[in-house]
């Protein structure tokens, strides 16, 4: 689908990575200017992941974590750091990653590992993480790349480990944004995508109050 669209791949991700390298280090930066969602959106992520984490069978361990796309920690600090003994970020800025050691304060002393690199070509520790969360990121990487990425966050998965991806979602077909050079797929496409790096969809859920005017925001936990 985003080969359609993307002919020029190399284009696609350095374009993106100068995008980010002139946001502030800011929770509103990461957001975009809208700052103002972020708690309305971390107390509903929380609740969705403790449907997969925590004692019971089946359900993920609370040994670590990877916030992927981390920015400057703003999930890795409200919603990672309380609930995972251990987290590890990744992100393709590195001046963000710089920042998210002040931004996290003490707790940041639990952030096990600061990866500076973009998800494309980015490989998970295999069997290490009891979560691996990847928000508002996935729009930077092409099908093919987002597929692979997935199947190799698979790998790094400790047993009963889960995948929750959250992101923006269209209402129909594939959406270029050329100022930050992303796109923005619909259920379908994500859907399928899913599917194709061998996941199941354990859970799928629609983000409520958030403004009228953004795209809709779907979490999905996959296995």
């Amino acid at each position: 689908m985003t080969a359609e669209l993307l002919a020029d791949e190399d284009g696609f991700y350095s374009k993106a990575k100068k995008y980010w390298k002139n946001i502030p280090p800011t929770v509103d930066g990461m957001l975009g200017g809208y700052g103002h969602i972020s708690s309305i959106d971390i107390n509903s992520s929380k609740k969705f992941l403790q449907r997969f984490v925590g004692e019971g069978s089946g359900k993920a361990g609370v040994g670590c974590a990877l916030d992927c796309g981390a920015g400057i920690g703003r999930i890795t600090k409200r919603l990672l750091l309380p609930m995972f003994k251990v987290v590890d970020m990744v992100d393709v800025t590195e001046s963000f990653l710089t920042k998210a050691k002040a931004h996290l304060g003490e707790e940041g002393n639990r952030v096990g590992n600061y990866y500076c690199c973009g998800l494309q070509d980015f490989v998970p520790q295999p069997q290490r993480y009891d979560v691996i969360w990847i928000q508002w990121v996935i729009g930077h990487l092409t099908d093919a790349h987002l597929i692979q990425f997935l199947k190799r966050c698979q790998k790094g998965l400790r047993p009963n480990g889960i995948i929750c991806m959250k992101d923006n979602v269209s209402q129909e077909g594939v959406i270029e944004d050329e100022v930050d050079s992303s796109v923005c797929r619909d259920l379908a496409s994500l859907r399928n995508i899913v599917r194709l790096a061998g996941l199941h969809v354990l859970a799928e859920e629609k983000q409520d109050n958030f403004p009228d005017e953004i795209y809709q925001v779907y979490s999905m936990a996959l296995r």
